[in-house]
Formats: C-alpha cells, sequence, structure tokens
C-alpha cells in the first residue's frame, strides 16, 4: 500500500510520534516498514537506528520505490523490495527476525493528489485505481466486466454503501451507453442516483474506497500480512498498525486480541488446547492529537494500535 493518508506536504506522516514510541526503535534492531509511502516514517526510524541497524521497505507502487531506492543509494541501512506485505516472509531479508513491523494501511497523499492514479473523485483522471499501475486489473477494467450483483457486493462489502445496488444498476446502464473510463464519469453516475446527503462527504466516496480495496485485494493482503509479521517479529518486537476506515481497523483489532487473549470458555465443550498468547496489546487504540487533525485533517479516521511479541515457552 502507500503509506497510509499523509498530509499534502508528504513532510508530516500520520501520527508520527505516536508510531516511533510504538515501535521503541532499538539502535541494532531490525525493523520493516511495510508502507514505505514517500518514506516519512521510514526517515524517522532511520534517525534512531545506529549503524547496525537495519530497516527493510516495502510499497506495491514503483513511484514508492523509486523513493525507496533514492534514499536506499544514500544509507546503505535501508534495503527496499517492491509488493505488498502479504509477501514478506518471502524476503530473505526479513528471516533473521524482526524487531518491529509498521503498516500504514490505505492510500497515501500523492496517489490521492495525482489525477493520473486514478484514486480521487475531486480530480478527474483514468479511472485506474490501482496501487502498482503495472500489475492486475484496472477499475475501469473491472467495471466493464463484473456483472451488476458482482459490483453491488463489493460496493456494500468494502463500503458499507447502503444504495449498493441502485449505484451497480446505474453503473452497467451507464456502460451500455459508454464505457466508465474516468473517474469523474463514475462519480458523476454514483451521484446522480443517490439522495442528495448532508454535503459532508461526497456522495462516491464509499463506492470509490469499495473499488479501490477490491482492485488492490487490501484487506486480504491485511490478514496475510498481519500473520506474516506476527511470525517474524522476535520476542519483544513490536507490530504497529494505523488505520483509515473500520474495515481495515476491525481486522486489525480482532486479530490483536486473538493473539493476546483467551477465548470465552464454552462450557459442554470438550477441554481445548490451552491458550499461549502471542502477543501483548500495548495500551488500546490511539488517535490523532488535535494539533496534529488542525494541520492534518486527512488524519481525522486514523486509528493505531500496538502489540508486542511474547516469548512462548518450548
Amino acid at each position: 500500500m502507500g503509506g497510509g493518508a499523509g498530509n499534502a506536504s508528504a513532510h508530516l506522516p500520520v501520527m508520527f510520534a505516536e508510531v516511533m514510541d510504538g515501535l521503541a526503535v532499538k539502535g541494532d534492531g531490525r525493523y520493516l516498514d511495510g508502507t514505505f509511502g514517500r518514506g516519512g516514517h521510514a526517515r524517522g526510524v532511520l534517525q534512531r537506528l545506529g549503524p547496525q541497524g537495519c530497516l527493510l521497505v516495502m510499497d506495491k507502487d514503483p513511484e514508492a520505490i523509486e523513493e525507496a531506492r533514492r534514499l536506499a543509494a544514500a544509507d546503505a541501512r535501508l534495503r527496499w523490495r517492491q509488493g505488498s506485505f502479504a509477501t514478506l516472509a518471502a524476503w530473505e531479508d526479513t528471516a533473521p527476525g524482526l524487531d518491529g513491523v509498521l503498516f500504514d494501511l490505505g492510500v497515501s497523499s500523492p496517489q490521492l493528489d495525482v489525477a493520473e492514479r486514478g484514486f480521487s473523485f475531486t480530480r478527474d483522471g483514468p479511472l485506474d485505481m490501482r496501487m502498482d499501475p503495472g500489475a492486475g486489473e484496472s477499475a475501469a477494467d473491472w467495471l466493464a466486466r463484473a456483472s451488476e450483483a458482482e459490483i453491488a457486493d463489493v460496493l456494500w462489502r468494502y463500503g458499507e454503501e447502503r444504495h449498493s445496488r441502485r449505484i451497480a444498476r446505474a453503473i452497467v446502464a451507464q456502460r451500455r451507453q459508454a464505457p466508465l473510463l474516468r473517474t469523474a464519469q463514475l462519480a458523476s453516475v454514483i451521484a446522480s442516483v443517490l439522495p442528495r446527503g448532508d454535503g459532508r462527504i461526497h456522495p462516491a466516496t464509499r463506492s470509490f474506497q469499495a473499488i479501490r480495496i477490491h482492485i488492490n485485494r487490501e484487506l486480504a493482503d491485511l490478514e496475510v500480512g498481519l500473520t506474516a509479521a506476527v511470525d517474524r517479529l522476535k520476542p519483544g518486537g513490536r507490530l504497529v498498525v494505523i488505520s483509515f476506515h473500520s474495515l481495515e481497523d476491525r481486522i486489525v483489532k480482532q486479530f490483536m486480541v486473538a493473539q493476546a487473549k483467551a477465548p470465552p470458555v464454552r462450557r459442554r465443550l470438550p477441554d481445548a488446547v490451552p491458550f499461549v498468547p502471542r502477543l501483548r496489546l500495548v495500551g488500546g487504540a490511539q488517535k490523532a492529537s488535535e494539533a496534529e487533525l488542525a494541520a492534518n485533517p486527512r488524519a481525522r479516521s486514523a486509528v493505531l494500535r500496538v502489540a508486542e511479541k511474547l516469548e512462548v515457552a518450548a
């Protein structure tokens, strides 16, 4: 993913101080930033690492990886790999174990702010939405072939859009007239069939979120990536995750709780295998400070969670 919804200046990554506190960076540690973006959090980790430390960074986005490549050329402690953090266990550099893992989910400001990437309904551009424009199917291609029922299901499941069926019907009717190739086209079709709201959020917000999540397999990648991160963490290592909507945060919260707390005991069932926690929750859900929100309104929906890997007795 692209490093979360950082602010447009790209100098203030979301919840920077809270992320650094959560990672508790050790000078000689080995860390993974699975969502490099433009490197705001990564630079903070590098500032705290000593000469023996190592920072591994990943991102699907080739533009983010180009920035990581430049940073690595100037700092031998940084290594990069293009790809989803769901594949982190396949990267041999993670095999020695990690002292901390950061996932800053969602779309980065550079992705939102560049119309050609096709993520934004406020800037007209090609209807793409892929984190990696060189891989997979674009939003335009998917909307051209998906059935009305499939489109409605995606809008409901990933956007929690109450009018998913009405929107899907309008998309299918529109594509019979002309293909949907631009973000402004899609936003207009969605707005044309929705009741007027209170004006606080654009009527296309939920649908664009849903299509983007589907195109990039974001929630499936998150579930795989969380498990891989805990597997690679050393005892005492920290997992830090920033989410930007309730679907992501629910997955992160449920995963961390399931790894940290025994499930409730059900009577009249045979004795289960004793529960052995793998994680310790570090505090609760954290939100951005009022000062940060004043400087960066995109941080308003950010939720940060931290967990620490436990030593498991053999």
